[in-house]
C-alpha cells in the first residue's frame, strides 16, 4: 500500500486563547513546530501539508526544517472541513493514507501515530481517543444542572491523528459537500457516508491547546516526561 501523507490543521484564530496558541513555546519549541515534528519523525509519513496563514509558517520556519519528507503549506478554509478540503488538494501525490492532526495537539507521540496508521491499513479508518473517565452532567442555559443520567459507558474523548484511507476521506468530504453540513472531525464525515471509525486507545496526553492554561499544563506534562526519561 502506498504511504501515509499527514495534513496538519493550524488555520485557526486563536480567539479563545487571546494570543497565536500555535506558536507559543513550549520548553522552547512552538507549538506548531512541535506537531509537525512528530509526524516528520514517523517512518510511515512521506509528505506533510500544513494549513496554516503564510506568516506562521514562517514564523516556525517550517519551509527551512530539516525533516527527510517535504513540509507544504496551504491556506485554511472559514470552517475546519473546509482547510482539510484544501490539504487534500494540496497533496504532491495520492498517497495511500491520510492522516488529519491538529497542530494544537503538540503532543502526540510517533507511537500513536504510528499505532494509528497501523489500525487504518487493517480497519480502512482510524482515530487516536481516549475513554471518558469523568462524571457527566447535562446542564440548562443558566449552568444548572439537570436531573438527567448521562451514562459514560461506551463514550470516549475524540483526539487526533484521525486516519483513513485516502478514497474513503474524498467520499466523505463529497457527502459533507452535498449535504452543506459542517463538521468539526473527520470520523463524523465518515458517518455521512456509513463507514465506522476504530477507536485507537492514547494511553498518553493529547491535549488541544484551547486556553492560555492550557500552555502552562502542557509545559508540566513535558516536563514530567523529560524526568522519566533521564531516571
Amino acid at each position: 500500500m502506498k504511504g501515509c501523507a499527514a495534513i496538519i490543521v493550524a488555520a485557526g484564530s486563536s480567539r479563545r486563547a487571546g494570543f497565536d496558541k500555535l506558536l507559543a513555546p513550549l520548553h522552547g519549541v512552538k507549538v506548531l513546530e512541535r506537531s509537525i515534528r512528530a509526524f516528520a519523525g514517523s517512518r510511515e509519513i512521506t509528505e506533510i501539508v500544513v494549513v496554516c496563514p503564510e506568516e506562521r509558517f514562517r514564523a516556525i520556519n517550517a519551509a527551512d526544517m530539516e525533516t527527510e519528507v517535504p513540509v507544504t503549506r496551504v491556506d485554511g478554509g472559514s470552517e475546519r472541513h473546509e482547510s482539510v478540503k484544501n490539504g487534500l488538494a494540496a497533496l504532491l501525490y495520492t498517497p495511500g493514507l491520510v492522516a488529519v492532526h491538529d497542530g494544537a495537539r503538540p503532543l502526540i507521540t510517533v507511537e500513536q501515530i504510528s499505532r494509528c496508521i497501523q489500525t487504518a491499513r487493517e480497519c480502512g479508518a482510524a482515530a487516536s481517543a481516549h475513554p471518558v473517565t469523568d462524571t457527566l452532567k447535562r446542564a440548562n442555559e443558566e449552568r444548572f444542572t439537570l436531573p438527567e443520567q448521562v451514562d459514560r459507558e461506551g463514550l470516549w474523548c475524540m483526539e487526533t491523528p484521525q486516519v483513513f484511507q485516502y478514497q474513503l476521506l474524498l467520499d466523505a468530504y463529497a457527502a459533507v459537500t452535498e449535504r452543506n453540513m459542517k463538521v468539526t472531525d473527520e470520523v463524523t464525515a465518515l458517518q455521512l457516508i456509513g463507514h465506522p471509525t476504530r477507536l485507537v486507545h492514547n494511553h498518553g496526553p493529547n491535549p488541544k491547546i484551547t486556553w492560555p492554561e492550557d500552555i502552562s499544563c502542557a509545559e508540566i506534562l513535558l516536563e514530567l516526561k523529560h524526568r522519566r526519561n533521564t531516571l
